[in-house]
């Protein structure tokens, strides 16, 4: 389907449960119970700093509680209230937003508003955020259900993976007495040669078997429609129509048991799926939680020029405005309404300002939150306290290979230091940053990692100016390192 890669698409599946030895993951707090408090508590262990944003975003998400406590009269008049994040690139904006739908479990999509300034159009309109907010809907409330009907599938496609190891014995005619007193015996003993091969099923010893597994191959004609909107944003989905008339052809297929095992789990799932149900489902949850997040809004802000690609700024800033006012969208699965959807814009604005955003969409962005730049305290923190803190991360994979990785306090203030020197003498572009200096500093440590199984790896702070001796010697940043 077009236009999927443009979209920032989050599904959130529930964690499984612990393997044996394995710390088991911790509760998650209801997201109807959280209050403002403990949602930027829970945002503190991912994003070091920037209280004013979560705040506003603690507050936003909470009163998207409160309004479902609501009568429905009042509900229906009570607006969110969009936010404004200005701030440099790489201190959490998109970060926070991020979060804020995985811990609420809303559909989030993240879209780039200069994407529709582009010379030509290049085929996506600004509705299109919509229609990708929908389609995450749909996903995620299609996992949930997935979940439900897990254990009847399996179930299913357990009696269909015996039906093929061990085929039903053909029906003897009732007139015969001989016949039928034979019959019940050889049922007795396929009833016991079947218990017997569930066991061994469930035990895996069956998984190499191979078996014929009838499945449906999908008869289509190899064309397409091509609309100045794409396939995935025409009212009717022309492919699944297609399919319909041309219909399905099935066709026997060899494969392992195990094989076979998950194709049938996949086809009673999708059977014992109410698509109908899903469908009203996202579409509500999409119209009442759900949450697009627009980045680099800076870029459309100011005036038109009457030449060159700036022509189009604000254009599109037009475009954007009924959408985040609140207006009807059509889409694949009806038409989906945008007056609840909680709208996070967020950019830099370090060229321009908030106020070069024409008047209407200015008034549509009422809570404004000021990003701060990040220091060397910041980055100390962002290295090593964050749940997927870096050094984390990198000491998490290295151990993979057996090795034992470990930074001294004086390397992650090196690394810290460097980080925000760099930034003060380049272009600015925050905790990303730290990335680069890991790759820089960890470069040799996991090219060998495979030959160094099993021994303790210390990171100080000379080993990190060591790494980091020609950056320091070509930028004369050593004084501060060393």
């Amino acid at each position: 389907m077009t236009g999927k890669a443009d979209k920032d698409m989050v599904i959130y599946l529930p964690a499984g449960p612990a393997a044996p030895g394995e710390t088991p993951p911790e509760p998650q707090p209801s997201f109807d119970e959280l209050t403002p408090r403990e949602i930027v508590g829970e945002l503190d262990k991912y994003i070091v700093g920037q209280n004013p944003a979560k705040r506003a975003v603690a507050i936003a998400l909470r009163n998207r509680v409160r309004r479902q406590k609501l009568q429905p009269e009042m509900a229906e008049e009570v607006l969110p209230k969009n936010i404004l994040m200005i701030g440099p690139t790489g201190v959490g904006k998109t970060e926070i937003a991020r979060r804020l739908a995985r811990l609420a479990g809303c559909p989030f999509v993240k879209v780039e508003a200069s994407k529709y300034t582009e010379v030509g159009y290049v085929g996506r309109d600004v509705e299109s955020m919509v229609r990708d907010l929908v389609e995450t809907s749909i996903d995620m409330v299609r996992e949930e259900k997935l979940d439900e009907v897990a254990e009847r599938a399996e179930q299913a496609a357990e009696e269909r993976v015996l039906d093929l190891l061990l085929p039903a014995t053909p029906a003897v005619d009732p007139g015969n007495p001989a016949a039928l007193g034979t019959d019940i015996q050889h049922r007795e003993l396929a009833s016991r040669t079947r218990e017997k091969l569930r066991a061994q099923l469930r035990e895996g010893k069956l998984d190499q078997r191979m078996v014929e597994v009838e499945v449906r191959e999908r008869s289509m004609p190899a064309f397409e429609i091509v609309s100045n909107q794409g396939i995935e944003e025409m009212d009717i989905n022309v492919k699944d129509m297609l399919s319909g008339f041309f219909g399905q052809s099935k066709k026997k297929r060899k494969m392992t048991v195990a094989e076979a095992f998950d194709y049938l789990i996949q086809e009673e799932e999708n059977r014992l799926l109410d698509m109908d149900q899903v469908t009203r489902l996202a579409v509500e949850r999409a119209e009442q939680m759900g949450i697009i997040f627009i980045d680099e809004i800076d870029k459309i802000a100011g005036r038109e020029t009457g030449h060159g690609p700036d022509v189009s700024r604000e254009g599109v800033q037009r475009d954007i405005l009924p959408i985040v006012e609140g207006t009807t969208v059509n889409t694949r699965y009806g038409m989906i309404r945008t007056d609840h959807i909680l709208f996070i814009a967020a950019g830099a604005f370090h060229i321009t300002k908030p106020s070069d955003l024409i008047p209407e969409l200015q008034g549509r962005l009422p809570i404004r939150v000021e990003m701060s730049s990040l220091g060397e305290a910041d980055f100390v923190r962002i290295l090593t306290e964050p749940k997927n803190a870096l050094l984390k991360q990198y000491t998490a994979l290295l151990e993979t290979e057996g090795v034992k990785l470990s930074f001294t306090e004086d390397a992650v203030s090196a690394l810290a230091r460097f980080a925000a020197l760099v930034n003060e003498q380049t272009e600015n572009i925050g905790a990303r940053r730290l990335h680069t200096i890991l790759e820089k500093v960890l470069d040799e440590i996991s090219f060998e990692a495979p030959e160094l199984k099993k021994k303790n790896v210390k990171v100080d702070a000379a080993y990190v100016s060591k790494q980091l001796a020609e950056i320091v010697k070509n930028q004369d940043l050593s004084r501060y390192i060393l």
